[in-house]
């Protein structure tokens, strides 16, 4: 019988600790608004439908990837991007890759990658 080995999360300095405890404290106790948040310069997030976009690509480079008949660990080799995370980027489990990531991904794939800008002139 073959066993896995546990794989264990890494650990936090305390420090890092105290300060994701008070950030959590700080947001349970005043509940602020996504636009209290927004306004307050410290955050920024992705309005839903850069978000659809950014999803819909991601799932298109996957069909692609299927199409091919490529695994992930095939896709891995030659993206050079880990197939953990490639794993994670399918699945909805990293809603944010960088650009380099997805053109990597898209070359790899025998794709291309397109920004468009869509604008009122």
């Amino acid at each position: 019988m073959i066993r896995k080995a546990a794989t264990k999360k890494p650990l936090k300095p305390a420090a890092e600790v105290r300060r994701l405890t008070a950030v959590r404290e700080k947001f349970q106790s005043e509940r602020p608004s996504l636009e209290t948040l927004l306004a307050s310069g410290e955050y920024d997030a992705m309005p839903q439908g850069e978000h659809f976009a950014l999803m819909r690509a991601i799932s298109e480079l996957k069909e692609i990837r299927q199409h091919k008949k490529l695994s992930l660990a095939n896709l891995a080799k030659r993206s050079g991007i880990d197939k953990a995370a490639l794993s994670r980027l399918e699945n909805g489990q990293n809603s944010n890759p960088t650009y380099s990531t997805l053109s990597a991904i898209a070359r790899a794939l025998g794709a291309e990658l397109q920004i468009v800008v869509k604008g009122a002139k």
